[in-house]
């Protein structure tokens, strides 16, 4: 799977057909094989007996169907012999003088292997128990068609080269324990089903459902194509179903009740679905399946199609309401806990008039409603210094003010100033310990006042600062309760925004929008001569979309550089040039692993998500861990 980073390419193929012309049949798959290949489809699946159509009724207890549905067969085989997309139809095939439903691997002209189908219904409009056998009742694991012994069974696993598939038949995915899922726990990557399911109300959100949820439980690739058009209309009618899913997700569906065929394709990313995997221990192979070698379908490099969110963390539109809503519950959940638990009604925050720091507010009003506890109760302080704008200075005061709690205002310049002449730097040298100094100053007021009032410090700071250390060591870095621990930037914006819409009165959102635009920064250094800020992080470290994206890819699945840069490539297309998102990576890796004692002792917070930092739990590594590799695959990228 070199140079695909992973994705395997497929297709759910719908064709025109006519019942019981296999020739004609065979020749629109032959067509769409090759339209399959032209468009870099590296497996298409069709739908069941798409050679015959599946309304041939008694016609399958006609001889001469069945031997043209192999013949043509055949002669298909020898038209694909020079396509490299493997391809998957459906066909009657007899063994031991029994006549089964049967999927008919394709590849390269040869005829890889044969599944039968294992579940046949026998209720309502459905009859195959009239016609076919089940895969229970074969009794040889080899079958001679179309002139060669190849592999036959429900228990074949297709393999190769670092991925496997598996495919069952129609009504083998409505059964209680589908085939699929079995084939799954052996290692099947890529779950294809060969369908003809017919249309009635509220069968198609079902049976996509269905779908969907089967490649969930199974953390695979589940494409299903399904009988439209051309199909007998007698009594039932046919609309074509393509679905593709990834782990749950949906990544594409076909139009219904086309009056012409359909090719529905979508990649399918292996890395991603193997990760997932190997973090879990309930794959457990429960049955032994024939595992069949097969050459893998080269087809040139993947163009992807699906898109690429360039900022996973932030909930999709469809989503936005619930998720924001959820996750904003988490965090003030997490924080009614702990204040009960210590049975302290103080909560002291640092309020900048910055992002995080009004997350954390907004929490703790919120979490003090939820308790019936007052919010004048809730200590916010501000702290000027050197660097702090009136713009920043005026949001924090306004939103302290709108949301009723109690308000300070400590100015730490003298304070640094001696801090300073004590320890001997000249403040006209602004460096770390320029910053730091008062990044500590203000810790060590909030821990104060927090002992004053016998309460706790909340903490301000997000999860993508501690990706990167871009935080004071014991300094901004500390607190009692980190609210925003697992809350990267991108997201925290996102919050606030919400928050704004949903959640507050007019004034408090007002002062909200003018935070969330207010570039990024610390203020730790002076403001320039028109009182704007100096210091903006993102100029400084990189973009935290960027490094929100290289954090989510390399966390969540353990990606390698080269991929995560092939997904930000179409993540970020038009936004950042390929050596913008090099250069920041680089920083990213650079500062991520050198960072990490910060993150080895950083204090308890609530996960929101699927990646957290916190040492006790998502993220144990050991604070001396070498960057090299990651950084000299970074630099090969070049």
């Amino acid at each position: 799977m070199t140079g695909n980073y992973g994705f395997v390419k497929v297709a759910a193929a719908i064709p025109t057909l006519r019942v019981g012309d296999c020739a004609f049949n065979t020749s629109e798959i032959a067509r769409m094989v090759a339209k399959a290949a032209d468009d870099g489809v590296q497996m298409v699946c069709f739908p069941e007996l798409s050679v015959t159509g599946y309304t041939c009724g008694d016609l399958f207890h006609q001889q001469l169907l069945i031997e043209q549905a192999e013949e043509a067969v055949s002669h298909l085989l020898e038209e694909t012999l020079s396509l490299a997309t493997l391809y998957i139809l459906g066909a009657p095939v007899r063994s031991c003088g029994k006549l089964f439903n049967c999927a008919v691997i394709c590849h390269k002209g040869r005829v890889t292997g044969i599944v039968p189908k294992t579940f046949l219904p026998n209720y309502n409009e459905f009859y195959e128990k009239r016609w076919f056998v089940s895969a229970n009742e074969a009794f040889r694991s080899d079958v001679t068609y179309c002139g060669t012994r190849v592999p036959f069974g429900a228990e074949l696993l297709f393999q190769c080269n670092g991925f496997a598939f598996g495919v069952e038949i129609c009504e083998d995915l409505w059964a209680p324990v589908p085939p699929s899922s079995h084939m799954a726990l052996v290692g099947a990557h890529i779950l294809f089903n060969l369908s003809a399911s017919n249309e009635l109300v509220g069968k198609h959100d079902y049976r996509k459902a269905l779908v969907a949820q089967q490649s969930a439980r199974c953390m695979a690739g589940y494409v299903y194509a399904s009988s439209g058009w051309g199909e007998s209309t007698t009594d039932i009618v046919f609309s074509g179903n393509g679905i593709i899913c990834e782990n749950g997700v949906l990544l594409a569906e076909s139009r219904r009740f086309q009056l012409k065929d359909q090719l529905v394709a979508g990649e399918i990313d292996i890395d991603r679905l193997r990760a997932d995997r190997q973090k879990i221990n309930s794959f457990i192979p429960s049955r032994q399946y024939q595992v069949v070698e097969f050459e893998y379908p080269e087809t040139g490099d993947i163009q992807l199609s699906r898109k690429v969110n360039p900022k996973p963390f932030v909930p999709s539109d469809t989503q936005y309401n619930e998720h924001c809503e959820d996750i904003f519950s988490i965090q003030v959940g997490g924080l009614a806990k702990r204040l009960s638990h210590t049975k302290s009604k103080s909560s002291v925050v640092g309020v900048s008039g910055g992002l995080d720091s009004t997350l954390a507010l907004l929490v703790c009003a919120k979490t003090y409603d939820k308790l019936g506890w007052p919010r004048h109760e809730i200590t916010g302080i501000t702290m000027p210094g050197f660097g702090t704008t009136s713009r920043t200075r005026n949001n924090a005061l306004s939103l302290m003010q709108s949301l009723g709690v109690t308000i300070r205002e400590i100015d730490i310049t003298a304070a640094c100033n001696q801090h300073f002449a004590d320890v001997g730097h000249d403040p006209a040298v602004h460096d770390v310990t320029y910053e730091n100094v008062q990044a500590r100053e203000r810790t060590q007021i909030l821990m104060d006042i927090a002992n004053q009032t016998g309460g706790l410090v909340i903490g301000t700071g997000d999860m993508s600062e501690l990706a990167l250390g871009w935080a004071t060591y014991n300094g901004d870095h500390m607190s009692m309760y980190g609210v925003n621990s697992s809350i990267p930037k991108t997201l925290v914006r996102s919050l606030v925004s919400w928050i704004a819409a949903t959640q507050v009165d007019e004034q408090s959102g007002a002062t909200l929008t003018n935070i969330i635009e207010t570039p990024v920064s610390p203020e730790l250094l002076p403001a320039t001569v028109d009182g704007e800020i100096a210091q903006r992080t993102e100029e400084i470290i990189g973009p935290y979309e960027l490094h929100d994206f290289f954090l989510y890819y390399m966390l969540r699945f353990g990606f390698a550089p080269g991929k995560i840069f092939f997904l930000a490539q179409h993540a970020f297309a038009g936004i950042y040039t390929d050596e913008v998102v090099r250069r920041w990576m680089k920083v990213f890796y650079r500062r991520f692993f050198a960072q990490q004692f910060k993150r080895s002792c950083m204090p308890d917070g609530p996960k929101v998500g699927s990646i957290n930092l916190s040492p006790r739990g998502d993220w144990r590594m050991p604070s001396d861990a070498c960057a090299d590799l990651w950084l000299k695959a970074v630099d090969e990228m070049y």
